[in-house]
């Protein structure tokens, strides 16, 4: 997979040097486009600066299926779905395709056929992955057919995926076994392409998306399954209930419906959801985990639904589930 950078806060502009005007992004020692004379690093650039590295903490919120969107970016290896962009398509494209990882980690790809692939697990430029996102989105409809598209630098200003997309459209991700989405039509892979599919075939875990629960991920690994769920919930209210239902021995997807031995053992924080995390036995398939992962849902949605203070019993699951949470981004 890619590497994905995390942004770190900037310190505070000076004072001055995010005045009005709209002006491009230029290179750092570049004259500032405004004519003040100055270099862009010394003028409008420091307002560019500091958009570049404020992280946003939620860049998929308001599309549609922003669990899978955060799925997607970091935990399922082969996946594509289509897009679809507010007003149609331009002339000349036939379809706009986002894919999890793209041949060589380009971060975009404007195919022969006119079909734009956008990948997703790239690394980016600044602190907002939406409108990075956004920005190689558009680079790729102007590319012409057969053209990769550059990782670039978004204006701090510019639109964002939220701009772009229908947010009326599904969003229904397609889960591979293998990157062979890489290639068009019956082109045999050859060179770079090749060894870097092999690549990428070799480390890719199997997974499945559950089709009963949004954001849910089943995966296959040596010794154990495990279950990644996204959750679309405010992270304390969650957190809440899931210390809830682990005090009441509820949290597991054991019997009567699923696999005994099944375990939540934490959760990652990716995007500014939380993912919960279950081990399954290595017997427990992605089938297996359908019926359980409803009737969980039916306990988290009351869990979530209580208002009392958590119990001693329960503070201190709690507890032990955020001391095993790893922050993704």
């Amino acid at each position: 997979m890619a590497n994905k950078r995390r942004p770190q806060k900037a310190a505070p502009a000076a004072t001055g040097a995010a005045d009005s005007g709209n002006y491009p992004v230029v290179g750092a020692r570049q004259p500032c486009p405004c004519g003040s004379g100055r270099r862009y690093k010394a003028c409008h650039g420091r307002a560019a600066a500091q958009a570049a590295t404020e992280l946003v903490r939620r860049p998929f919120e308001g599309l549609p299926g922003e669990a899978d969107w955060v799925a997607l970016r970091e935990l399922v290896p082969a996946a594509t779905a289509r897009l679809t962009l507010k007003g149609g398509l331009p002339e000349g494209v036939t379809a706009v395709t986002l894919a999890t990882v793209l041949p060589m980690a380009l971060p975009a790809l404007h195919r022969e056929s006119g079909e734009i692939l956008l990948g997703l697990q790239n690394d980016t430029a600044s602190g907002d992955l939406s409108r990075d996102l956004a920005d190689t989105l558009q680079r790729a409809l102007a590319a012409k057919p057969g053209t990769p598209v550059d990782a670039g630098r978004a204006d701090p200003q510019g639109p964002r995926l939220q701009d772009l997309l229908d947010l009326d459209a599904p969003f229904e991700p397609e889960v591979h076994s293998g990157f062979e989405f890489w290639l068009e039509g019956e082109e045999e892979p050859a060179g770079e392409v090749a060894a870097s599919l092999e690549s990428a075939n070799s480390a890719a875990l199997p997974t499945t998306r559950l089709t009963g629960v949004e954001g849910a991920y089943w995966c296959e690994a040596p010794g154990k399954n495990h279950l990644r769920w996204v959750m679309a919930r405010p992270e304390e209210e969650l957190l809440d209930a899931l210390a809830r239902l682990h005090a009441a021995g509820a949290s597991s997807l054991d019997e009567p419906q699923g696999a005994e031995g099944s375990r939540l053992v934490g959760s990652f924080r990716a995007h500014g959801l939380t993912v919960p995390v279950w081990d399954l036995p290595s017997k427990m398939t992605a089938q297996d985990c359908e019926k359980p992962a409803a009737a969980f849902a039916e306990r988290l949605a009351e869990a979530l639904a209580a208002t009392a203070p958590l119990t001693a019993e329960e503070r201190r699951a709690r507890s032990g589930l955020t001391n095993r949470q790893v922050t993704l981004n």
